[in-house]
């Protein structure tokens, strides 16, 4: 067979503007398709038909991710600075600190990443080509442009295709445009400008034919299709921070600032005091090992991973530790409609007849049905009969809420309302055998069945047809009553029609026909009556609403962003809560023309926005965050994969969600449900309030340190601590206790408080307050004890010992007033019992150390006699009475998410 060449190598922007002779002329192919050698020539040309995956990150990738934080950096620098110093003790300690975080989060991180991709499709698509002039099913990942593909009811389309020809072809786009209701293809050209949701005469990689057949010529295939070029923007555009990465960059600036100055001003009191620079270099490198928080960034590890932990319970997974608490901080969320706010089917909502307006029963309510003969049927039976009958979808038996089967989802909608009503489609399929049927096409707006009935009955004949209200209301002469047959009003149904449609419903009608002969022609159709119409939409979710209404509770903006009409939208955003006017709604052709400045603007008081494209719901989130939202975006399809990279958390679907997506999602749903969302926002405060209260416990102690070697050297006194001594406090005695913080169960309400202003950190000006309080108190404390000793002419090392001791006892107290910033009498110690056990295991530690020869060494400590023990647990409570104080005196002036950690 003789082979056209393509007339051109690049792909063209405009297929769908062409006829298809001209489309195949270009793509030098015919209805033989193409020949095996031009094939492969093809193929070696483009490529083969895929998207090329993301390669997992590498266990090295993985481990040096853990090591990007400015207190890892900080760390660093303290380690190589102690080894240089020949302090190997001190650098083995903050080594191992390294060691252990890297290890928590690299373990974490690669198993949220290996769950995520156990959700990615298994199966090889298989494509049905004509090559050769012969039909073969062949791996769609061979085809190239110019293949002629066949499609038929069920199967997934593995490229971009022009439509050739088309048999009632109707085709679920969801995943592209967010549209919940299929698109009817057909193969005329349409207008060059229209966007690619309305180009009826192309099918795009990835959507499913839900009904019909027909044929295509392949145009685009891999990268080159829209699902490929979707793709390739996702991972192209640059990953955002979130706003605990942001928040810890900065407590790590204060830090580091923190241990310089302090560092400086040690030195300069030494050498003004006439000590030697070697002696002050040391004395200097100590007190930044007091100041750097050693056990942070181990608490913060486990702290986030055990918010991943508790959101793995909830069924979502956390691919990054830093995402955990963004969902917590998050402003607005933006979310997807189409299986994610709606259940991505379609169910029958309402039933319209002349005498009555029937809500479909969601479980069996069945009624009683009056046998193959009919009886006496209501015009009820007539609407399930039709809708049931004149339908070419199948459904299983036990799936009888429409949960399973194959076939169009309106289709297997009205299935399921039959089977509501009493009425199994099994039963009344094989109550009534189809003689005759008509399917349908969208040009003629209608399907058609004849049905014989068994008896003695004079009309043995039933036609029953199914279609659009306008199209049936031309073929009916009379309605149905309970009562009678009346005159056919078609103004009183087009009211109706028009008033479900603006609930959002798609409609159908449903007419029959006696006959005692089966009709000749189901093409021209008259003498009908009009039995009904049924409404369909696709459903909200169970507990949807319950839980916008809770975001709204927690300060929370819900927004709807969908690919669907703004009818729809609308009805399905009011149904479940969300603000929606006609003020409230934007469309796409409203976003395009607006500059950024103004859709900054509008986005203030939007609350849906409808029929829009990957692009514009990608400006639609930027707009939202330089507006200064933390933004979550929610979405299942390739379309949604822009905006899902460029929030602040992206949140994929697990189940119904594409590869595409998921990649770009930073949290996948392994249930697909909003309302897991809403969960999930309340492990992500709880995750916060915890890092909040660990950060609180160690600066505090680590500011009380601090302040406590600098005032030593002004006063011309001995250092209060060993370099050692400092590491055994921030890791083994704070490291055992900040660890279990971790473990709080979240304080009451947390949920329903709003979410932190945008530019408040860790801690805020409240905790600040409480840290310099907390820091002078221990400060204070341990310093008269360590002067009570000198004075007393014990030795150095005595002193020091108790200096450490009461700091450990100060840090066994502190825990519990961080732990809530109400009143610690009301604190419950048994809410966290592995707190109570961690503090009793730290005091225990401590008091082994100093009875234990080996850590007497390293440490340098000596054993305490119990007139020393009563003055140290006497004055390390003094700090609850300094702390109570302020909490009653800031109580009323508590910023709301400090107030809201109170118990």
């Amino acid at each position: 067979m003789a082979q056209v060449r393509m007339t051109t190598d690049k792909p063209r922007a405009s297929w769908h503007a062409e006829p298809v002779e001209e489309v195949v002329a270009l793509l030098g192919t015919g209805p033989e398709g193409l020949s095996s050698g031009e094939t492969r020539s093809r193929l070696a040309l483009y490529g083969p038909n895929q998207l090329p995956e993301e390669a997992p990150p590498s266990a090295l990738e993985l481990l040096v991710r853990q090591m990007r934080s400015p207190l890892i950096y900080i760390l660093i620098v303290a380690f190589l600075v102690t080894l240089a110093l020949a302090e190997y003790i001190d650098a083995g300690v903050i080594a191992a600190v390294l060691i252990i975080n890297s290890t928590i989060g690299f373990v974490q991180e690669r198993q949220a990443d290996r769950s995520v991709r156990a959700l990615g499709r298994l199966l090889t698509p298989v494509a049905t080509v004509v090559r050769d002039g012969q039909t073969k099913a062949t791996n769609s990942r061979e085809l190239v442009p110019g293949d002629r593909v066949q499609l038929e009811t069920g199967q997934h389309v593995p490229a971009d295709l022009r439509i050739a020809a088309s048999n009632g072809l109707l085709v679920d786009e969801s995943l592209l445009t967010g549209e919940s209701e299929p698109t009817a293809k057909q193969p005329d050209p349409v207008e060059a400008a229209v966007p690619p949701h309305d180009r009826t005469n192309m099918v795009y990689t990835g959507t499913t034919v839900v009904r019909g057949r027909g044929f295509g010529y392949v145009v685009a295939t891999g990268t080159r299709t829209q699902v490929g070029e979707i793709a390739t923007h996702m991972r192209e555009a640059a990953l955002t921070t979130t706003p605990l990465q942001r928040h810890v960059a900065r407590l790590s600036q204060i830090i580091g600032i923190v241990v310089a100055v302090a560092a400086l001003i040690a030195f300069g009191i030494g050498i003004a005091a006439g000590e030697t620079v070697n002696e002050m270099f040391l004395v200097a490198v100590a007190l930044a090992v007091s100041a750097v928080p050693e056990g942070l960034p181990v608490a913060f590890t486990i702290t986030l991973a055990l918010g991943v932990r508790r959101m793995a319970e909830r069924d979502a997974i956390v691919r990054q530790l830093p995402a955990v608490e963004t969902l917590g901080s998050t402003t607005v969320i933006g979310s997807d409609k189409t299986g994610t706010l709606t259940q991505n089917r379609m169910a029958v909502q309402r039933i319209w007849t002349a005498d009555e307006q029937l809500d479909v029963p969601s479980r069996h309510a069945p009624l009683q049905m009056n046998g193959a003969h009919l009886g006496k049927p209501t015009p009820l039976d007539f609407v399930l009969l039709a809708g049931a009958l004149a339908n070419e979808a199948e459904i299983h038996s036990d799936a009888t809420t429409g949960d399973a089967g194959f076939g169009d989802p309106t289709e297997l909608a009205l299935l399921t309302a039959a089977s509501n009503f009493g009425r199994p489609p099994a039963t009344i399929r094989s109550q009534y055998p189809v003689h005759t049927s008509l399917p349908f096409e969208p040009e003629r707006q209608y399907s058609a069945v004849v049905v014989r009935l068994a008896g003695d009955q004079t009309n043995q004949y039933l036609t029953l047809v199914k279609g659009a209200p306008e199209r049936l209301g031309r073929f009916c002469t009379r309605i149905a009553t309970r009562e009678r047959l009346v005159e056919f009003n078609a103004a009183s149904v087009e009211e109706a029609a028009e008033s479900m449609a603006r609930d959002g419903q798609r409609v159908l009608a449903m007419a029959y026909r006696f006959d005692k002969e089966p009709p000749a022609d189901l093409e021209n159709l008259h003498g009908l009556t009009f039995a009904g119409m049924q409404g369909l939409i696709d459903p909200p979710r169970v507990g949807v609403e319950d839980a916008i209404q809770g975001c709204r509770d927690a300060g929370i903006r819900v927004l709807m962003i969908t690919g669907d009409h703004a009818t729809t939208a609308m009805a399905i955003g009011s149904r479940i809560g969300l603000d929606a006017t006609p003020d409230t709604v934007m469309s796409g052709i409203d976003v395009e023309p607006l500059s950024d400045s103004e859709l900054r603007d509008r986005v203030r008081t939007t609350s849906i926005y409808a029929r829009v494209t990957p692009e514009q719901k990608l400006r639609i989130v930027q707009a939202l965050r330089d507006n200064g939202e933390i933004v979550a975006v929610t979405g299942d399809g390739v379309n949604d994969a822009p905006a899902l990279r460029a929030a602040d958390i992206g949140v994929a679907m697990g189940l119904n969600g594409t590869d595409v997506a998921r990649e770009a999602a930073d949290m996948v749903l392994t249930d697909d449900d909003f309302t897991s969302i809403y969960d999930a926002v309340r492990e992500g405060r709880v995750t916060f309030d915890n890092l909040r209260k660990v950060t609180f416990f160690l600066v505090a102690t680590n500011v009380a340190e601090i302040l406590a070697v600098l005032t030593a050297l002004t006063l011309g006194w001995p250092l209060p601590f060993r370099p050692a001594q400092i590491l055994w406090l921030n890791l083994v005695t704070e490291g055992v206790q900040d660890v279990a913080l971790a473990f709080e169960p979240g304080e009451s309400g947390v949920v329903h408080r709003q979410p932190r202003p945008a530019g408040e950190g860790i801690i805020n000006r409240v905790l600040w307050e409480r840290t310099l309080i907390a820091g002078i108190v221990m400060t204070v404390g341990t310093l008269l004890l360590f002067r009570w000793q000198t004075n007393l002419g014990t030795s150095l090392a005595q002193a020091q010992t108790v200096a450490l001791t009461t700091m450990v006892m100060f840090e066994a107290v502190q825990v519990f007033n961080a732990r809530t910033s109400g009143s610690i009498f009301r604190s419950n110690p048994l809410s966290n019992p592995f707190l109570l056990v961690a503090t009793l295991a730290a005091l225990g530690l401590h008091i082994g150390a100093l009875y234990f020869p080996p850590t007497q060494t390293v440490l340098r400590v000596e054993p305490l006699p119990l007139s020393n023990w009563a003055w140290i647990i006497l004055v390390s409570l003094s700090i609850i009475l300094f702390m109570e104080l302020h909490k009653f005196l800031r109580r009323d002036r508590r910023q709301p998410s400090e107030a809201a950690m109170s118990h």
